[in-house]
Parts: structure tokens; C-alpha cells; sequence
């Protein structure tokens, strides 16, 4: 295993730790059990509970490999919890960390990596930080579940290459363990990555690695394309590959799901025409499929109108089905309605769920009759229903909006006291919603709680916090917790939102040294960054006076091949025009002038599309101040209305 460590972590440049993250806050998934859906069993039925979409497709099984441990988890506990306080504490200095790891006074067993790696969570950087020290202790020999688990690790921080390496060594070490599911598993990660080439060329790749291309892989891939938002990528995979591979239901039941996500139902009209022609029939799950999409279309009449469609057909609606139309009733606030639907599911035999519950409580959320959420609460436990963190994060939210923090920590109490026990969505509501109301210390406390229970706060925790903290004016603890997102390796693309704030404010607090600090920790982590990042940072030091400071990191982008926007280039000209630097602006216009000749565009146009792009920013600017000028003259459109 040496020769791995050696050969694959070599693919990883030093400090360079990416991260994704694929759970946001607000949205869960349930597995839906139903003797109406399919007789397959090798299927389940899935559905995306978020309010208003109740997307469902056939998802193949995969095998389930126990890890080689005949331990109990409780054994592992105290271990794991302080490997994780040791990773936490040293993973930007790894000979302390090995160190500290070494005199922890753990034993080194079976099993304990993959506890490990299953604490830390999100937050890859410290699972690859002890899978690193891990494969270097003596007789170590990585369990299947483990080779997963690090290719999740290494997908997540887009270490692509060392993936390809890991699988190499599999090869080698471990043939028997190169199965079709490593391989479901990457293509499933460059789908949620938008990589779609990269996808499809995993799925080619197999044959090389005496993987066998099946239906159920090609199926997976379908799959992942459909609910990654690529649903017209995987038509034209599907057209180009139904000669090779025969159509079969679950092939047109993803490719329904894709085309009724994008809110397309004529698409989807079409998908059902090919699979009535290809001599299969529309089953459940098809049907509810199409009332998702007519839900998201907002098409209520034609929702009520495919319910009466499948029932002459004789296909009876099933919970998901009627749930699907309560989520599309509450969207549009028409909760008597929604009710009415629910009380004549449970007639027709349909007993609700937990999804159905949850949705109704989430209708009168949003609405803002949480008295009436609370009965619907009430009435679940009666029937004998477990509620779920959803159930309770939709409440959470609405007392949020009332600023009522007792209240939300009242309803956390409770979930323990009934056993659900509260994740990362429900902390966050509570961070946010304490800092919100100037209570950063009860903010801190439960990010500590949340901590200590067993969670590795995820990248939407860490933004949460870090705002809190911005917004409390606590900037030396919001460059602390950035810094400690990006050494965990959550920081990527999607989070440039809150890198654009924690500058801006660090510079509005003329803290230069400390902003600088926290571009050296992206940098110096080699995270992934793109003209997006540097345009943030550059145009934050212009906009506060330190033109030079701007130019200089200008001229250290282009020394990375990266070609700074136009409007970007035309803003430091300016600023150096007004300085009477015409060195710094000649070295910047000649090394942007070669870079427009090596992308083939002309100087000319560039600099008159930068020069167009900043008047045009300056004038939306403007109107953008006359525009709240007015309205604070005029008191508002709303004060208008509501004297109206």
C-alpha cells in the first residue's frame, strides 16, 4: 500500500484541497415505500421532497459490501471522536499531525479508517489527511468500502487524476475489487460536477479495466445526466446508443424525469410517445413523473386532469402521487384545497406518510399559519408517525422569519426528546437567526454543540457562520472560520459569493493585512480559482484605494495564464492614468496584448468592449440610485400600496 501513497497522492499538488457540496440545506430526498409502484425489486421508488418538485425515477440498488469489521460503531467512538479533534487541530501541518496521530494512544484496527472517513464528513481534506497517514501504518490493507468512500473523498475535492490513479492501483492490488458500482460512482460525480464528457468517457473507460458495459451502468448514466440538469445530453447519448443498448423502461423513465425537471413538458410528451412505441406501458411512477412536471409548470387544471387519466387507465394514485399534487396546491396557496386532496387520498386507502405530512406542514408555513402547522404536527405523532429534521426545519423557518429564537430552540429540545435527531439544516437556521439578532455568542455555542454531537460542519454551515459573523461586525472570527473552510477543503466556485463579502468587508475596515491573509490561505491551499476570484479580489482593492495593490495581483493572475476581464483591464488603466504610473500600465498592456494575440482576439476590441462593459456598470450604478433615491422620497411602493 506504500506504493500507493506514493503514486497516487503524487497526482495532488501540495496544499491543493478542493471540495463540493452536494447537500444544501433545504433539500432532502425520501425513499418512499409503495406496493403500487413497481414490481421490480430491484428498484426503488425516489422523490425529491422539495416544496413544489416531487420528481420520481427507478433507481438501481447497489450491492451492498459490509467493511471488514466485527466491531460494534460504539466501539469505535471515543477513537474516532479523538482522531477527528487530532485531524481538526493539526491538518494544515502534517508532521504534528502524523505526530500527534502516532501518540494518540488509538490502537490502529479494522475498521477504524472508515468510521473515520465517515465522521469527517464533507470536509475531505482531514478523511484524505488520515487515509494518508493510514496507509502508511505496517500490514495495512484498504477494505472495498474504503477505496469508496475515497474516491466520494477525491471526486468531492475534483482530484480527478488521483481517482484514475486509485482505480490503477485497484488494478493491480485488488482486481476483484474493480466492479461496476466505482465506476456508477465517478460517472455519478462528473454528472453533479456538469463534467458531462468527462462522464460518458468513464463509462467508455470500463472495458479497459474488464468492467463489462451493461444495461444497469448505461442506465446509471442516463440517470445521473437526468437529475444533474443535462437532460439533453443524455437524449442524444440515449439516440446514439439504443442500437447498442435496447431501450428499456428505466432508460425512458430518466429521461422523463429530466425533461419534466427542466419544466418541458412537450419533451416529455414525446419521451412517453417513444416508450408507448418501444411496446412499453406508463406505469406509476411514469404518471407521477408527469405531475411533478405539470406541478413545477404551475398546470393545476392538467394535474387534476392526469390524475382522472390515470384512474380510467386503472392505475390507481398512490401517497406519492397525491402527495406531488399537495405540494403543487400549497405552492400556490391553496391550502383548503391541498387539505381536501389529502383527506380523499386517506379515503381512497392512501394512508399518509411522512413526505405528505411534511408537505402540508410546509404549505402552512410558507403561508405563515404555523398554529395550523403545528395541529398538522400534532396529528402525525397521533397516527403513530415519526416526524423528521424536515418536518421541524420547515417550523424552524417560520419562526425564523418572526425572529423567534426560544422558540427554535424549544422545537430542538423536543426533536431530541422524541429521538430525531437534528442535522445540519436545523443548525444552521439556528446560527443564522442568533446572529441575526446580535446573540453571536449563542451562534458560537451552537456551532460548538453541533460540533460535539457527532456533525462535520458541511460548506453551508461554514457560510452561514461566516456571514453571521460579517454581519456582526466579528471580522478576525470570520477570517478564522474561512480559513478553516478552505484547510478543510470546502472552498470552491459555488462560494465565491461569500469570499466577495469577507473582502469587501475586511477592506471597507481598511484590515489590508488581514484581507491579504485570507487571499494568501486560497492561494497557498491551491484551491481552484478562476477569473471570477481574482476579479473579486481585484476590483475589492480598487474599489478601496489600493489601485497599486490591484495591479500588482493583475500582473500575478496573468503570470498563472489567466486573462483578466476587460472591464477589469479598463478599470486599472484608469486608476493608473490618475496615478501617473505609465510603467505598471505599459507591463499590463503588453502582457494582456499577448494573451488577446494567443486566444486570436484583437487589442482593439478588447479594450473597447472593457471600456463599453465599465461605462455601462457605472451608468446601472447610477440608475441604481436614483432608482432608491425615489422610493425613499415616495416612501416605497409598498407604503403606497397599503395606503391605497
Amino acid at each position: 500500500m506504500r506504493r500507493f501513497s506514493s503514486k497516487t497522492l503524487s497526482f495532488i499538488p501540495k496544499h491543493r484541497y478542493l471540495s463540493l457540496s452536494s447537500y444544501p440545506n433545504t433539500h432532502h430526498s425520501h425513499l418512499i415505500p409503495n406496493k403500487n409502484d413497481s414490481d421490480d425489486s430491484n428498484n426503488l421508488l425516489l422523490t425529491n421532497s422539495k416544496l413544489g418538485f416531487g420528481l420520481v425515477t427507478l433507481e438501481t440498488k447497489q450491492s451492498n459490501i459490509k467493511p471488514d469489521n466485527d466491531q460494534l460503531p460504539d466501539d469505535f467512538a471515543s477513537d474516532v471522536e479523538k482522531i477527528y479533534k487530532i485531524l481538526r487541530k493539526f491538518h494544515t501541518r502534517v508532521p504534528k499531525l502524523n505526530l500527534a496521530l502516532q501518540q494518540s494512544g488509538v490502537v490502529f484496527r479494522h475498521g477504524l479508517t472508515e468510521h473515520v472517513l465517515n465522521r469527517c464528513g464533507d470536509a475531505g481534506n482531514l478523511g484524505y489527511k488520515f487515509f494518508t497517514w493510514a496507509s502508511k501504518q505496517p500490514g495495512y490493507h484498504p477494505s472495498y468500502e474504503i477505496y469508496k468512500a475515497m474516491i466520494k473523498i477525491f471526486g468531492k475535492m475534483r482530484q480527478f487524476g488521483a481517482v484514475w490513479a486509485l482505480i490503477e492501483e485497484i488494478k493491480k492490488e485488488n482486481p476483484h475489487f474493480i466492479t461496476a458500482e466505482l465506476f456508477v460512482l465517478l460517472i455519478r460525480r462528473f454528472a453533479s460536477s456538469r463534467m458531462v464528457n468527462k462522464a460518458i468517457d468513464v463509462f467508455d473507460e470500463m472495458p479497459k479495466y474488464g468492467c463489462p458495459q451493461d444495461d444497469a451502468v448505461f442506465g446509471s448514466l442516463l440517470d445521473a445526466l437526468c437529475k444533474n440538469g443535462n437532460v439533453k445530453e443524455a437524449a442524444l447519448v440515449f439516440d446514439e446508443m439504443k442500437v447498442r443498448f435496447r431501450p428499456n423502461l428505466k432508460h425512458f423513465t430518466s429521461l422523463l424525469y429530466g425533461w419534466c425537471k427542466e419544466g418541458k413538458i412537450l419533451e416529455a410528451r414525446h419521451v412517453l410517445v417513444q416508450m408507448k412505441e418501444a411496446g412499453f406501458e406508463p406505469d406509476i411512477v411514469v404518471y407521477n413523473n408527469l405531475l411533478s412536471g405539470y406541478v413545477l409548470g404551475n398546470k393545476m387544471g392538467d394535474t387534476f386532469d392526469l390524475l382522472k387519466e390515470m384512474r380510467r387507465k386503472r392505475i390507481d394514485p398512490n401517497a406519492n402521487s397525491y402527495t406531488i399534487v399537495i405540494q403543487g396546491l400549497c405552492k400556490a396557496d391553496r391550502m383548503a384545497e391541498a387539505m381536501t386532496v389529502f383527506i380523499e387520498m386517506e379515503k381512497n386507502g392512501c394512508q399518509g406518510d411522512v413526505v405528505a405530512y411534511t408537505t402540508l406542514i410546509s404549505g402552512f408555513c410558507k403561508w405563515g399559519k404555523v398554529e395550523r402547522a403545528y395541529e398538522i404536527l400534532d396529528r402525525m405523532k397521533t397516527k403513530g408517525l415519526m416526524p423528521n429534521s424536515l418536518t421541524y426545519l420547515h417550523i424552524m423557518l417560520a419562526h425564523e422569519k418572526k425572529e423567534e429564537l426560544e422558540e427554535c430552540l424549544a422545537l430542538m429540545a423536543e426533536m431530541r426528546k422524541i429521538g430525531c435527531v437534528p442535522d445540519a439544516g436545523i443548525y444552521n437556521v439556528i446560527i443564522r437567526l442568533a446572529c441575526k439578532l446580535e446573540e453571536v455568542k449563542e451562534a458560537v455555542r451552537v456551532w460548538n454543540e453541533m460540533e460535539g454531537s457527532g456533525f462535520s460542519p458541511g460548506v453551508d454551515s461554514f457560510i452561514v457562520m461566516i456571514h453571521g459573523f460579517i454581519g456582526q461586525g466579528c471580522l478576525v472570527e470570520a477570517c478564522e472560520h474561512f480559513k478553516e473552510m478552505v484547510g478543510r477543503g470546502l472552498f470552491c466556485v459555488p462560494q465565491y459569493g461569500v469570499l466577495k463579502d469577507l473582502l469587501n468587508s475586511l477592506l471597507r475596515a481598511e484590515k489590508l493585512e488581514m484581507a491579504k491573509d485570507v487571499w494568501s490561505c486560497i492561494v497557498s491551499k491551491g484551491c481552484e480559482l478562476n477569473v471570477s476570484a481574482w476579479t473579486i479580489w481585484i476590483h475589492a482593492l480598487f474599489s478601496k484605494g489600493h489601485v497599486k495593490e490591484a495591479c500588482s495581483y493583475c500582473l500575478e493572475m496573468m503570470d498563472v495564464d489567466v486573462m483578466p476581464q476587460p472591464d477589469t483591464f479598463a478599470k486599472l488603466m484608469r486608476g493608473l492614468r490618475k496615478l501617473y504610473n505609465r510603467q505598471i500600465a505599459a507591463e499590463i498592456t503588453e502582457k494582456v496584448r499577448k494573451m488577446t494575440a494567443d486566444r486570436e482576439i484583437t487589442f482593439k476590441m478588447y479594450k473597447r468592449r472593457g471600456e463599453r462593459d465599465l461605462k455601462e456598470k457605472v451608468k446601472a450604478k447610477a440608475d441604481g440610485r436614483k432608482r432608491r433615491a425615489r422610493r425613499r422620497r415616495w416612501g416605497g411602493v409598498r407604503s403606497r400600496a397599503g395606503i391605497l
